[in-house]
């Protein structure tokens, strides 16, 4: 008789061969997987997350489309809510651990075999328990729909998003691979083809759920965050039904989670400058600039005009824009 391994690796051999497939900007392929392209690396902690996962009311799921402001997000909601267990910021676990470490990716926790070990792992989980995610939210599991836990959202102007994924994908592409130029990018962009996306239906899919459910999504944008962080740190805390006490905030608790979670602060700890995370991502390639409009530098005024006719077109009549700018 087969073994489970056996049988669940045929069964996701069979879900592959059935789904379309494009070639892939940091994965070797991209799979039309429930109406968003998969990388091929990812789809089986996905699946795999879908089919497992039990969401606890006081969870914490912090959601994003790749290279929106994910760390950085993650760093704010790990501080926020651990801030009466890790009270002292000359030595908390963020001086000493990567964001993505401490907010585990559903989907990685998900790959691979020995699903009861991973179940096992989960419940024993301090609470509140803290997880990230890219999966759009029409393919999150039933478990966190249906549960009270909490959803914090981030995504960014789409601009600056392409030109970041596309550094992204080029420098954690194997050699081996063909690199693609940025107008090449910018073509599968507009038509979805890329990890996670469609980018607008990623964004659009928490918007509806933010406005739809207010307790439940709460929805930001990166370059709001850049503009005043600390009034973020405080609204995300008031989501979280964890707000800040007034002794806290004379205390400048608020600011000193701002400063702890600053891209140059992280960006100059020791512990992001090199090893990986996860399925072997690089940790040094998680910082590049953290600015907002850097796509200026990048784009010809032939790219920025098919972006922005693109945008329109996706986001028309939904009350989400972007301003793009100089």
């Amino acid at each position: 008789m087969a073994s489970t391994e056996g049988l669940q690796a045929y069964e996701d051999e069979k879900l592959l061969l059935s789904l379309p497939k494009e070639k892939g900007w940091a994965a070797r392929h991209l799979y039309l997987f429930q109406d968003f392209w998969c990388p091929s690396n990812f789809i089986e902690g996905v699946n795999n997350f879908q089919k497992h996962f039990q969401s606890k009311d006081s969870d914490v799921i912090v959601s994003s489309f790749p290279k929106s402001g994910t760390t950085w997000l993650k760093a704010l909601t790990f501080s926020i809510v651990n801030r009466k267990r890790f009270s002292s910021f000359d030595n908390h676990p963020l001086l000493t651990s990567n964001s993505h470490e401490l907010v585990p990716f559903l989907d990685f926790i998900f790959h691979g075999d020995n699903i009861q070990h991973k179940l096992s792992y989960l419940s024993n989980m301090t609470e509140p328990r803290l997880f990230g995610t890219h999966i759009p939210f029409p393919s999150l599991s039933n478990s966190i729909k249906e549960s009270n836990c909490k959803i914090v959202y981030i995504c960014r102007n789409p601009f600056d998003t392409f030109v970041s994924c596309w550094i992204f994908a080029n420098k954690i592409n194997p050699d081996s691979l063909h690199k693609l130029t940025m107008e090449e990018a910018l073509e599968n962009y507009c038509k979805g083809i890329i990890g996670f996306g469609p980018t607008w239906e990623h964004m659009l899919g928490y918007w509806k759920e933010s406005i739809a459910t207010p307790n439940k999504v709460l929805f930001l944008k990166y370059e709001e965050l850049k503009e005043d962080i600390n009034f973020y740190v405080k609204r995300v805390a008031e989501f979280l039904d964890c707000p800040f006490t007034e002794e806290e905030e004379s205390n400048g608790v608020i600011e000193s989670i701002s400063n702890l979670c600053s891209f140059e602060k992280m960006k100059s700890l020791e512990v992001n400058k090199s090893g990986t995370f996860d399925r072997n991502f690089e940790k040094k390639y998680l910082f590049r600039k953290g600015e907002t409009g850097d796509w200026v530098n990048y784009f010809s005024p032939a790219m920025r005009d098919k972006l922005s006719q693109t945008m329109e077109e996706k986001l028309a009549g939904s009350g989400l824009s972007f301003k793009t700018c100089s």
